[in-house]
């Protein structure tokens, strides 16, 4: 497992990458005097360039050497975060945002499939939430800290420590990662497949619902607690650890959870009603929405793991491409969610009202899962195989 760790540093930096800029909104659109709602467009590009970068080299790169992908995905990754500190403009942030999204996608896929390769088929629940460990524990530490150092200086600032912390991420990986086994090649046909597989389809359907949810609404957390609680833009913070500690302890527990009892299916319906329930709260709560917060963390971070594992579940072939597509279903939902949010507050839509709309999502997210469940599916709680090979256990 120590190697997995090298994967969960580079998953710190993207989680820091993915989720600061949320907080920095307003500071952004200040300093390039536009309105917030466009400035929320930059999470809109990356998560776009992120969507479809992880399934296209799934597809593309099969047999080729994952280490030197994920090496090259990172240093894609940092060059983007360089060109956002030095973007003079709305336009050149957009691009370079896309340009680090892309980094990210493909470094976020195959460090995924690789670490459950490295865990071995017993552990492959643990491995799986250590990666995603390092991105919430980058949310945690790294987004208030972000904040905060941009508070202080400038928004600017705050993108140099996200390129270095991915420059040292990149050194460690270059030095230390080992060689892991490659995916199979898979053919046109099962790729294709995969999309229209009846055990796939409703498990990314799902994850892409749940992001459009969580990931959508945490995009605009600024301005719903200002609108429903009066929270001030320097005080943020609090409220952004809060989201980030449930964040940890949601991926740290997720994983021993699916390798102790198997029932992925049933961890995934409790996570899915707590989001609901603790998103709808958020406007009842305003200025006291802590625990809610907590919660959603929890659950927004916890759902992935299981989804994960019920995917590469299904087994060699198909693995691989399915664990992409729901990659690319979690940011294109993210995508699609802060989109429609920013529209929507471009519109007129009270940002108090946002929360509402969210959990009403996640509602039907929940709905389509236990559709699918009674349904049946070859990826309710079954233990699978790896999907890059076992590897020798560390």
């Amino acid at each position: 497992m120590r190697r997995i760790w090298l994967l969960m540093l580079g998953a710190f930096t993207l989680g820091l990458d993915a989720y600061v800029m949320a907080g920095l909104l307003p500071v952004v659109a200040h300093d390039l005097d536009t309105s917030v709602s466009l400035a929320g467009q930059m999470v809109t590009v990356f998560t776009l360039a992120y969507a479809v970068s992880a399934p296209l080299v799934a597809g593309l790169s099969a047999g080729a050497r994952p280490r030197v992908l994920i090496i090259t995905a990172l240093a894609v990754f940092t060059l983007g975060n360089a060109l956002t500190a030095l973007a003079p403009g709305l336009a050149v942030l957009l691009v370079s945002r896309a340009v680090a999204g892309a980094g990210a996608g493909v470094y976020s896929a195959l460090s995924t499939a690789a670490a459950a390769a490295l865990a071995g088929p017993e552990r492959r629940g643990r491995g799986l939430a250590l990666v995603m460990g390092g991105m919430s524990s980058g949310t945690v530490l790294g987004v208030p800290l972000g904040v905060l150092l941009a508070d202080h200086t400038s928004w600017r600032s705050t993108m140099w420590l996200v390129t270095g912390l991915g420059a040292v991420a990149l050194a460690g990986l270059a030095a230390g990662l080992p060689e892991i086994p490659a995916a199979p090649a898979v053919p046109v046909r099962a790729r294709l497949g995969a999309l229209t597989d009846r055990a796939v389809l409703p498990v990314v359907g799902v994850s892409f619902l749940g992001a459009v949810s969580s990931l959508g609404l945490y995009t605009y957390l600024a301005p719903v607690l200002d609108a429903a609680g009066g929270v001030g833009e320097g005080d943020v913070a609090p409220y952004l650890w809060a989201w980030g500690i449930g964040g940890v302890l949601g991926s740290v527990l997720a994983g021993p959870l699916v390798d102790r009892t198997g029932r992925v299916f049933a961890l995934v319906t409790g996570v899915t009603v707590l989001l609901t329930v603790s998103e709808a709260s958020l406007p009842l709560l305003g200025a006291a929405a802590f625990p809610a917060l907590v919660v959603w963390g929890a659950a927004g971070w916890a759902f992935q793991v299981p989804q994960q594992h019920r995917l590469l579940a299904i087994g060699a072939e198909r693995g691989t491409v399915a664990l992409a597509l729901n990659n690319s279903a979690l940011y294109l939902g993210s995508a699609v969610g802060s989109a429609v949010a920013g529209l929507a507050l471009s519109a007129g839509l009270d940002a108090a009202d946002l929360p509402w709309a969210a959990a009403a999502v996640a509602a039907v997210a929940l709905a389509v899962h236990l559709a699918a469940g009674r349904g049946g599916g070859r990826c309710q709680d079954a233990p699978g195989v790896s999907t890059l090979g076992t590897y020798e256990h560390s």
